[in-house]
C-alpha cells in the first residue's frame, strides 16, 4: 500500500504555531507605547509576506519581519532597547521547549515499526534540524527532509530521490496548502489532521471535492492505517 509515509512537523508532530502568537502578543505589547497596538497584526503579516521571498520560512524570518514592522510603524523613532527586546523574544522563541502533540510519539513508535517514516518540514536548516533534535521524535525516522517550499515539484524531487512512487505515498499534515493539495497534485495520498489555529498563510478554500482523509488528532492514524490495510488488497 504505501513504501513510505511522511509527517509534517510543526503543528503535527509538536506544538508551534501557538509560540509564534503568544511571540506576536508580546511584540504588539513592546509597540503600545508607540501605537495603537490594533495596527500591528495586520502590518506584521504584510511584512512577513512580503519577506518570505527574501527570508522565507521560520524564526529569523519572523524576527526581521517584526523589526521591519516597528520601525515602519514607528517612522523610525523606536528605540534601540525596545529592538533588544524584539531580538530576546526570537532567542526566546528558538530555546522554547518543543511540546510533541498528544499521541505523537506513541503514533510514530507504532508506525515506525510497519514503514519507513519520513519528516517532511519547511523552514530555516538550523531551526527545524534544532526543533527535530529537541522533540525526541527522531528516532523514529527513517529520513528527514528541510525543504523552502512545500509545492508540487518539491514533492517530486523528494520522491525520485528516495526512488518512491507517489501513488505509494502517503503525507501527513496540519496544512491543506502545503501538505495535502501539492501531494494529490502529483498522484499520492494525504491525510489531513487539523490544528487548533492556523496561520492565515497557510488557509485556503476549496470548492472542489478533493480525494483526501480528515481525522481529528494524530492518534487516530495508526487506526485508519490498519482498516485501509485490512481492505486493500495485497502488494
Amino acid at each position: 500500500m504505501f513504501d513510505v509515509i511522511a509527517f509534517d512537523a510543526d503543528d503535527t508532530l509538536w506544538h508551534n504555531e501557538t509560540l509564534y502568537l503568544s511571540t506576536q502578543e508580546t511584540f504588539k505589547k513592546i509597540l503600545a507605547k508607540y501605537l495603537d497596538a490594533g495596527v500591528v497584526e495586520d502590518a506584521l503579516y504584510e511584512t512577513e509576506m512580503r519577506n518570505l521571498a527574501y527570508f522565507g520560512y521560520g524564526i529569523k524570518s519572523f524576527t526581521l519581519s517584526m523589526i521591519e514592522t516597528a520601525i515602519e510603524l514607528t517612522d523610525g523613532e523606536i528605540r534601540g532597547r525596545d529592538v533588544h527586546q524584539i531580538i530576546e523574544l526570537a532567542k526566546d522563541m528558538l530555546n522554547s521547549p518543543i511540546q510533541p502533540l498528544e499521541g505523537a510519539e506513541t503514533t510514530l513508535a507504532l508506525l515506525s515499526k510497519k514503514f519507513p517514516l519520513m519528516l517532511i518540514t519547511k523552514g530555516d536548516l538550523l531551526d527545524q534540524e534544532s526543533k527535530i533534535a529537541r522533540s525526541g521524535l527522531a528516532n523514529y525516522l527513517t529520513h528527514i527532509e528541510i525543504v523552502s517550499e512545500k509545492i508540487p515539484q518539491t514533492y517530486r524531487d523528494i520522491l525520485a530521490r528516495h526512488n518512491v512512487e507517489a501513488a505509494r505515498f502517503l503525507m501527513v499534515g496540519n496544512s491543506l496548502k502545503s501538505d495535502v493539495l501539492p501531494i494529490l497534485a502529483i498522484g499520492g495520498r494525504a491525510v489531513y489532521i487539523p490544528y487548533q489555529t492556523t496561520w492565515a498563510h497557510e488557509v485556503v478554500n476549496i470548492e472542489d471535492e478533493q480525494d483526501y482523509v480528515e481525522l481529528e488528532h494524530i492518534g487516530q492514524l495508526s487506526v485508519w492505517l490498519d482498516r485501509l490495510l485490512e481492505g486493500a488488497p495485497s502488494v
